[in-house]
């Protein structure tokens, strides 16, 4: 008989403990006019920062890359020059903002560098650049934090502008790299044997080797 004392004891205990636990939920239930003002406060936030996102000025043949995986995008007239690279908006076209673009890229020496910070995580992305050539394929040289990419950044005709015009040969390219987390730095550079007879817009970035 003595063995089954402590065990009433026990499920006395494990009774008050339910009998409790009853009596708070349904405390917190009355309390609950409160709780759900808050929870709609909560429901009505998200639909309002996407619509302030949505309403922030973006370059359109990004737009979907950049929302999705909230990576950076940089245009022409933030990127850094050197050589004979310089900043123009004459030439229609150019997505970036304010149709600015680089020119002057023809020419050895000449780069555009994206200083690029706020990367999540280390591993592989696909970084884009948005570029128009005058009806003819160019390529170039991508360096990835100092290192040079094996494979060049192809400055193809894929949109088939026809020879000389800028205007209607607005394309985009992309190349795989890896990226560290945090800051990296891109260069696109026109280097010996490179043929750099291209104006850039834009340089943009997504998560993972796209397409592959």
């Amino acid at each position: 008989g003595r063995g089954r004392g402590p065990n009433t004891k026990g499920l006395l205990i494990g009774a008050i403990a339910v009998v409790a636990a009853v009596v708070i939920g349904i405390s917190v239930a009355m309390l609950g006019g409160d709780d759900d003002k808050d929870k709609k406060d909560d429901a009505a936030q998200p639909t309002q920062s996407q619509s302030q996102q949505s309403s922030a000025p973006s370059p359109s043949n990004s737009n979907s890359a950049a929302a999705e995986d909230d990576l950076p995008t940089i245009d022409a007239k933030a990127l850094a020059l050197a050589g004979g690279a310089a900043t123009a908006s004459d030439i229609k076209g150019a997505q970036a903002d304010g149709g600015v673009y680089v020119t002057g890229f023809n020419q050895v020496g000449s780069s555009v560098s994206w200083s690029v910070s706020d990367i999540p995580k280390s591993g592989k992305y696909t970084v884009y650049v948005g570029y128009s050539v005058p009806g003819k394929d160019q390529n170039a040289t991508l360096t990835i934090n100092g290192t040079a990419a094996k494979a060049p950044v192809d400055l193809k005709n894929w949109s088939g502008g026809p020879e000389g015009d800028y205007e209607k040969g607005w394309t985009k390219t992309y190349n795989y790299i890896q990226l560290n987390k945090g800051s990296n730095t891109i260069k696109v550079s026109c280097e010996q044997g490179n043929q750099c007879d291209a104006l850039i817009d834009q340089m943009w970035l997504v998560k993972g080797w796209v397409g592959s």
